[in-house]
């Protein structure tokens, strides 16, 4: 049997020249010089091969060829007199005597360029994926996923872990995003859900005694789509440890991550072990996030005390926070955008003002600030030269405003930023309990399945009214890279009697929690070991390693912004046929 290829189209070198070769791919491009001359770039996945057509019989047949038809090539390597050093194959050129053409590209005009592919607009870009994907930029993301897949693989089979896979269909459960549903045709009126997680599966494992479970598990969730976040799917590095504690699940990413960050990452700088560990409510203060980025050196400070009553309304009697950048050189105009940009991300304004060369508060809100001056500067520390970035209201929205304007702030002034390298943190401590927004009252703040710390002892104390139920945290932490959440993690709460006390705090009862959880709450009640786990989401990973800013970059069809894959039409109308053997009828749809 002839092999398709004898090489690549990113193999050939100087050492090659004489050899009959036959290679295959796209024609990428075709110059044209004179009537039976060509210079033809032919292109596959490992790289681009320079081709000279030389005759009227080759000419003939890729004449009347559109670009990205694929071809075959037979003849012989011989060295460029024009050499290009940028590219590999840079040195040679094929002569060929025989062209075969493969498949035709039927369409004298593209979508787009397929090099330039990611200028075009991103609709296009989706609904042909399949040429963007010929891009070799973009497809060196898909690329960079396969290979960081395989080394988590790698890294957690190394460390005793085994790939478990669990269920797809499953039952519907309170994870906090919408499910997606399936019909069950064999039961009418019941659906499956698509798992937004495989938690209660992978916590379920562990009670049937293996000791150490990961999965590039895919994930489903019906919710609206961030830079950072696909609607739809994604996948995570889902883990769980039976008889293991916080510090057991940090040691392993701890020693799991950092390799493959500054092996496969944009920047070759990355977090040793340990992390840095960060206390939710430090993190909150000190930062304004829970999810921190640690490039930027600036700090959020509290001037509540140092302004309280100075006659600016929207400062009086709320938590006030304020950000220092030193020998700021930001134009007046870039302020005001930055403080527009905050507002807009937050929902809150930003105030600001400056310290001039003469030791003066100018420029903003600095007239109401004349009689806080020395407060202000014995509390911040201004020099001359310092911008300094306001935000006001309930403690909460005063802490995350501030977050988004320290991180507007780090974006705009560079010597505050180092961006040239990957820096994690945990961050630990969160709160059990919350109050409710919409409610008003008691519900848990995050996971109800992460151990409140101190276990029932620290429930009893609340229940008997010694310690306040916000102030309990809970064995949970989530790990964070460079401002972006990769993901939440606990501590479970695998004891029944405890669970039970932690959901009678949010008015539920064991009979719920039998109703909610039943295959887990009795799991338990066999008797469950410790166990703790984590899932850091791959997209995410691979996003900050390839350095892109959007996470369908990095996802191979990727959906839009809409939940909608336009390429293949989805989702799409069912016959009717469809939908009576489901026992589904829909109503009340109006056309898009």
């Amino acid at each position: 049997m002839m092999q398709s290829r004898t090489h690549t189209c990113g193999q050939l070198r100087l050492a090659d020249v004489g050899q009959q070769v036959k290679l295959v791919g796209w024609m990428e491009n075709v110059r044209e010089v004179g009537s039976n001359f060509a210079f033809v770039v032919l292109r596959d996945f490992y790289g681009t091969t320079q081709v000279v057509v030389e005759t009227e019989e080759m000419m003939s047949v890729i004449h009347d060829l559109n670009k990205e038809s694929t071809i075959s090539v037979e003849g012989v390597v011989r060295e460029r007199s024009s050499k290009n050093p940028k590219l590999p194959t840079g040195e040679i050129e094929v002569v060929p005597s025989k062209i075969e053409v493969l498949g035709r590209c039927r369409h004298n005009s593209l979508p787009f360029e397929i090099n330039r592919s990611r200028e075009a607009d991103e609709a296009a870009r989706l609904k042909y994926r399949y040429l963007d994907l010929r891009n070799p930029e973009v497809k060196n993301n898909i690329i960079l996923r396969c290979n960081v897949v395989s080394a988590l693989r790698q890294a957690m089979t190394e460390h005793g872990f085994l790939e478990i896979t669990t269920p797809i269909l499953t039952a519907s459960s309170p994870e906090g995003a919408r499910d997606y549903l399936v019909p069950a045709r064999k039961h009418p009126g019941k659906f499956y859900a698509l798992p937004q997680a495989p938690q209660q599966f992978k916590q379920l494992l562990m009670t049937s005694g293996f000791d150490r479970y990961f999965q590039i598990a895919p994930c489903f969730r019906d919710e609206d789509a961030r830079g950072d976040r696909s609607p739809g799917e994604f996948y995570q590095l889902d883990m769980e440890m039976a008889f293991a504690t916080q510090d057991d699940v940090f040691a392993v990413l701890e020693d799991v991550l950092p390799p493959i960050f500054a092996k496969y990452g944009t920047y070759n700088v990355a977090s040793s072990a340990p992390f840095r560990r960060i206390p939710y409510n430090e993190s909150m203060e000190i930062y304004g996030s829970d999810k921190p980025d640690l490039r930027i050196d600036l700090m959020v400070q509290d001037i509540s005390a140092e302004v309280a009553g100075c006659g600016f309304e929207p400062l009086d009697g709320q938590t006030v926070k304020a950000i220092v950048v030193s020998d700021c050189k930001l134009a007046r105009k870039a302020i005001d955008k930055l403080c527009g940009e905050v507002e807009v991300q937050s929902g809150n304004k930003a105030y600001w003002f400056k310290m001039d060369e003469q030791g003066e508060l100018a420029g903003g809100i600095a007239k109401f600030l004349a009689g806080s001056k020395d407060a202000l500067v014995a509390k911040l520390g201004l020099t001359p030269g310092c911008f300094v970035g306001v935000t006001a209201g309930k403690k909460l929205a005063a802490q995350k405003t501030a977050g988004v304007l320290r991180n507007k702030l780090g974006a705009a002034c560079p010597e505050h930023m180092d961006t040239q390298r990957y820096e994690f943190c945990w961050i630990v401590d969160f709160p059990m309990y919350e109050i409710g927004e919409e409610s008003g009252e008691l519900e848990f703040c995050h996971n109800p399945f992460s151990m409140p710390s101190g276990g029932m002892e620290t429930l009893l104390k609340a229940e008997r009214g010694e310690i306040d139920l916000l102030d309990i945290t809970a064995d949970q932490y989530d790990l964070v890279c460079n401002g972006v959440e990769l993901s939440s993690g606990a501590v479970r709460n695998h004891d029944p009697e405890i669970m039970i006390k932690a959901f009678e705090m949010v008015r539920l009862g064991e009979e719920d929690v039998k109703a909610k959880f039943p295959a887990m709450y009795n799991a338990f009640t066999y008797g469950a070991p410790p166990h703790a786990g984590i899932a850091p989401g791959v997209d995410r990973m691979v996003m900050l390693l390839a350095g892109e800013n959007s996470i369908r970059e990095i996802i191979p069809f990727p959906m839009n912004k809409n939940a909608q894959d336009v390429m293949m039409d989805a989702p799409s109308t069912v016959t009717q046929a469809q939908l009576d053997e489901l026992h589904i009828a829909v109503v009340g749809v109006e056309e898009e």
